[in-house]
């Protein structure tokens, strides 16, 4: 069966991960994606390293397969009318430029867009969304809204300064998000027959990581405080180190798995007899008397020991690893997690791969990341532009 989404083209005019990260998600369905990048420079992520590899940034690597590079510059009056011709083309177009008053000069402002093309599934992924926000038009990072979203607060040690996490969850989750409102109005139109504008905020996608914390502090007024490793609603449930100085993880989250460890511990005298930590509720009360005395415990055996032990008892629990054990541990192989595509400079580019399982159509993996503006001279071919066409377009520095 032919990809999902086979028969959609997909026009990216975005830089950096939540843009890039939302049109890779949706080439791995199938769809034809064509970033659209500035010439010379092309995405701000190919220059963003090291680490490089045969001069390719790593970080433009992860995000950006299963596509196809085309550079322009679409202040050049030719260039605007090639953007304009492949728009026209386009079942779904992702822009990430967050100024609707330069949108707006350039005619690529969502109204104008969507008069034209009224099937358009227009997406704007910005920091704070193009309208309807004291904020709009300002500049959006992945740092920013992890501390403006509250993320950051309650992120680290008790004791220690609000913590980041390293990863760019604001555009992970941002990009995510735009992929799913993008697949929601690409259905929509099949009833109505009209495309739409969705207008995506590294702020609002950020603002849900706050779930139940959030809901804490909606409900029932709550603030949250920093925890480390901890839970504030379960114990334990945190890291533990072995006799080894190797760490792991266990997570305690019913009463019946409380007893359970306590009987692997052979504490069942000691702490499982024990009413105050009897409940998550006085384990909870009482962590800072019982956590010192698990950690006692457990400092007596190597770290493999009581995962073996926990395993067999049903107790969940994980040794730490590093990335590179995650990349290559027994699940990551065996559900194929990690994707490998020929590429023309380093050989083989390898991502990790879309986590959707889809027994009748899953996702496909036909391109690697491109090289900058690869594509140009095809994509304008199709367009039904001649091959001297073309090269007047680039002796006017138009592409």
């Amino acid at each position: 069966m032919q990809p999902v989404l086979d028969s959609l083209r997909v026009v990216e005019l975005t830089e950096a991960l939540a843009g890039p990260y939302c049109a890779m998600l949706l080439g791995d369905f199938g769809a034809d994606v064509i970033k659209v990048e500035r010439r010379i420079t092309g995405d701000h992520a190919r220059g963003w390293g090291p680490p490089f590899v045969s001069g390719e940034s790593a970080y433009f690597l992860a995000a950006n397969r299963n596509k196809r590079s085309l550079t322009l510059d679409y202040d050049h009056p030719r260039g605007r009318e090639l953007l304009e011709k492949l728009i026209a083309t386009a079942d779904v177009f992702i822009i990430n430029q967050p100024s609707l008053a330069s949108l707006r000069t350039r005619g690529l402002d969502p109204e104008t867009v969507l008069a034209r093309y009224p099937r358009l599934v227009y997406c704007a992924i910005s920091g704070y969304g193009l309208r309807s926000s004291p904020k709009a038009g300002s500049a959006g990072y992945d740092i920013i809204a992890q501390a403006e979203a509250g993320v950051m607060s309650f992120t680290g040690e008790p004791q220690g300064e609000p913590m980041r996490y390293p990863v760019a969850i604001a555009d992970m989750t941002c990009g995510i998000y735009a992929a799913m409102g993008i697949l929601a109005a690409l259905f929509a139109r099949e009833k109505t027959g009209c495309g739409q504008f969705l207008d995506m905020a590294l702020f609002d996608s950020q603002l849900t990581w706050l779930a139940n914390v959030g809901s804490n502090w909606l409900n029932c007024g709550e603030e949250p405080q920093r925890w480390g490793n901890a839970h504030p609603s379960i114990v334990p449930y945190d890291v533990f180190t072995g006799s080894d100085r190797r760490s792991f993880v266990l997570g305690v989250g019913t009463d019946a798995l409380w007893m359970r460890l306590t009987s692997l511990l052979e504490q069942e005298a000691a702490l499982g007899s024990e009413a105050r930590f009897a409940t998550n509720a006085g384990r909870i009360e009482h962590r800072r008397e019982l956590l010192p005395r698990l950690r006692e415990k457990f400092a007596q055996q190597p770290a493999t020991f009581w995962l073996d032990k926990l395993a067999e008892a049903r107790i969940p629990a994980a040794a730490i690893q590093s990335v590179p054990g995650a990349l290559s541990c027994p699940h990551a192989l065996e559900r194929a997690l990690i994707v490998e595509i020929d590429h023309p400079l380093l050989g083989v580019a390898r991502s990790i791969a879309n986590p959707v399982r889809m027994s009748e159509t899953p996702p496909v993996y036909r391109l690697p990341p491109p090289l900058l503006g690869e594509h140009t001279g095809v994509i304008l071919t199709e367009l039904d532009l001649s091959p001297a066409q073309v090269a007047e377009l680039r002796r006017k520095l138009a592409i």
